[in-house]
């Protein structure tokens, strides 16, 4: 069995705080990830790789083993459910929260509310557990906007200063979940590669340890 192991890695933000994590453990990508056009990536060690991906799509890749481990928001991880993930290590990096927001007092509003969210299976659960009945709606972008236009009496999504928010009228009615980034491994991959996980897992908890 190759010992070599392919690490999934999210765009944006996320890459960017991850990837003084991994040079800290001795993994550097030897391309500039936000240049090169390769879609595998070569590292300062050879039996690592990395691949870089929408953040939707890291589970997705570690759950089927396309990738032996992964680097996901919390948020993005209980969307997806995280069926056949461990989940070794908080990164503690990208931290923000999920929310309910809204205008003050939205939630009061008798009858069925209805909800936007880019965060469907969140939000159906959360309502569900408090016996609340909505009607989710789901957006990609400007969120911010749906109560403003009448689309939606409330919004489940990430809040970092909520600055938005304010600017907009609107205010955090009920908090979800605090989310940062995770560490993700594939179940098959922690059994059949287990000594390279476990000493590359060593590495970056002793980094985190002298961040």
């Amino acid at each position: 069995m190759s010992e070599q192991l392919i690490i999934a890695l999210s765009k944006g933000r996320i890459l960017n705080d991850t990837l003084p994590l991994l040079a800290a453990a001795g993994i550097e990508p030897v391309d500039d990830p936000e240049r090169s056009r390769k879609l595998v990536l070569d590292t300062s060690r050879p039996e690592v790789k990395l691949v870089v991906l929408r953040a939707t799509d890291v589970p997705t890749y570690v759950q089927y083993g396309a990738a032996d481990l992964g680097v996901a928001g919390k948020d993005v991880l209980m969307e997806h459910g995280g069926a056949d993930l461990y989940e070794p290590l908080d990164l503690g990096i990208a931290r923000c929260r999920l929310m309910v927001a809204g205008f003050p007092e939205a939630q009061h509003r008798p009858g069925t509310l209805r909800v936007a969210t880019k965060f469907v299976n969140i939000t159906r659960r959360y309502f569900a557990e408090q016996g609340r009945q909505i009607e989710t709606i789901k957006l990609y972008g400007s969120m911010e906007l749906a109560p403003i236009a009448g689309l939606a009496d409330l919004i489940v999504d990430l809040v970092d200063t909520g600055r938005t928010l304010e600017a907009n009228g609107l205010v955090p009615l009920e908090h979800i979940a605090d989310i940062s980034s995770r560490m993700v491994v594939n179940r098959a991959s922690m059994k059949l590669k287990h000594r390279p996980i476990k000493e590359f897992l060593a590495r970056l908890q002793q980094s985190l340890a002298q961040d």
